[in-house]
C-alpha cells in the first residue's frame, strides 16, 4: 500500500496547527482512504505552545510524529530534518498556516501515481492580499535570480510539493550548510509538474518572514546558485578606469574619489559575503539539533 509522509515545518504556530491537522485528516479520509499516511511536525524552536499542541495530537493519533529543535534554526533546517526523518513512498511538504491548500494533495498524489512525473510542485499566480512592497521585492528577486543564477525559478514558486523517494534522496545527497531549498529542488532536476493557485492568506497568527529575514534568504539564494557577483568587480574596474581617464579633463576629483570608494566597499561586501559562506561551510556544524522527538530515522 502506498504511503505519504507529510512534513510540516512549524514556528510559533499554536493557533494553526490543529486546523491544519483537521484539514489534512479530512482530505485523506474523504479523497484517499486507501492511502496510508503520517504527519511529521517539525517544531523549529517555537516560543509558544506549538510543541504542546504537537504532543497532544501525537497522543490522540498514532499517525502524528514530531521533532523539536533545541532552538530556532530556520525553515530550511526544519524542512531538511523532516526529509531526513520521513519515510513512505512519497513525501509532501506544506506550511502550517494553511497558505498551502491541503485540497491539492489528492491531485498531487494522482499525478505521481501516474508515473509520468517525479515531483509535483506549486506556484502562486497572484499575490492578492500581500503588501505591495513585499510583492514588488519578490518580483525583483525572481527577475534578478533568473538572470544571474545557474538555475531558473518559477515566479511565485512555493515549498509546497510532493516528491518521490528518489527525489528526496537526491535532495538529501546535497550537504551544503547554507541551503536554499527552492534552488536545490530545481538543481536536482527530475520530471516536474506545476500546479497553480491563487494566493491564500494565513488563517491565524503573523508571518515569520520580516523584510530583513527575506533579504538574508535572498542572499543565500544568490550565493548558492550564482558566482556572477564575484566577476562584477573586473567589469566595474574596467568601466571605472575609462571614467577615471575622462575625469582627468574635468574638475571632479573629489567626487570621483568618493564614488570609487563607495563602489569598492560595495564589491568588498560581495566578496566578504561569499567568504563568510565558505567559512560556514568549512565549520561543518550540524544544520540543526533535536531536543525532543517521538520518531526515529
Amino acid at each position: 500500500m502506498t504511503k505519504i509522509c507529510f512534513v510540516v515545518p512549524c514556528y510559533n504556530e499554536e493557533q494553526t496547527i490543529n486546523i491544519l491537522y483537521d484539514n489534512l485528516v479530512e482530505v485523506m479520509k474523504k479523497n484517499l482512504p486507501q492511502v496510508e499516511y503520517n504527519i511529521l511536525l517539525v517544531d523549529d524552536g517555537s516560543g509558544d505552545k506549538t510543541l504542546e499542541k504537537m504532543k497532544a495530537l501525537a497522543e490522540k493519533d498514532k499517525n502524528v510524529q514530531y521533532l523539536s529543535f533545541s532552538r530556532n534554526f530556520g525553515k530550511e533546517a526544519a524542512m531538511l530534518a523532516g526529509l531526513e526523518y520521513s519515510g513512505g513512498d512519497y513525501v509532501a511538504i506544506l506550511d502550517a498556516d494553511m497558505q498551502d491548500p491541503p485540497a491539492l494533495i489528492p491531485q498531487m498524489y494522482e499525478i505521481l501515481e501516474s508515473g509520468e512525473y517525479d515531483c509535483v510542485c506549486s506556484r502562486r499566480v497572484t499575490r492578492q492580499g500581500e503588501p505591495v512592497i513585499r510583492s514588488l521585492f519578490a518580483k525583483l528577486f525572481y527577475l534578478f535570480m533568473n538572470n544571474i543564477g545557474t538555475i531558473k525559478l518559477e515566479s511565485g514558486c512555493r515549498d509546497f510539493l510532493m516528491i518521490t523517494k528518489q527525489v528526496k534522496d537526491a535532495i538529501l545527497s546535497l550537504g551544503e550548510y547554507s541551503r536554499f531549498f527552492k534552488g536545490i529542488f530545481v538543481w536536482v532536476g527530475f520530471r516536474r509538474k506545476w500546479l497553480e493557485y491563487d494566493n491564500i492568506n494565513r488563517i491565524a497568527g503573523e508571518t515569520k518572514w520580516s523584510f530583513w529575514s527575506l533579504l538574508k534568504y535572498a542572499l543565500v539564494a544568490f550565493s548558492s546558485f550564482s558566482v556572477q557577483p564575484l566577476i562584477w568587480p573586473f567589469f566595474a574596474g574596467t568601466l571605472l578606469g575609462i571614467v577615471g581617464l575622462a575625469a582627468l579633463f574635468i574638475n571632479a576629483f573629489i567626487g570621483m574619489i568618493l564614488i570609487l570608494f563607495a563602489i569598492q566597499l560595495g564589491f568588498l561586501g560581495i566578496l566578504g559575503y561569499y567568504l563568510a559562506t565558505i567559512f560556514l561551510e568549512t565549520k561543518r556544524r550540524p544544520k540543526y539539533l533535536i531536543r525532543e522527538k517521538n520518531v526515529e530515522k
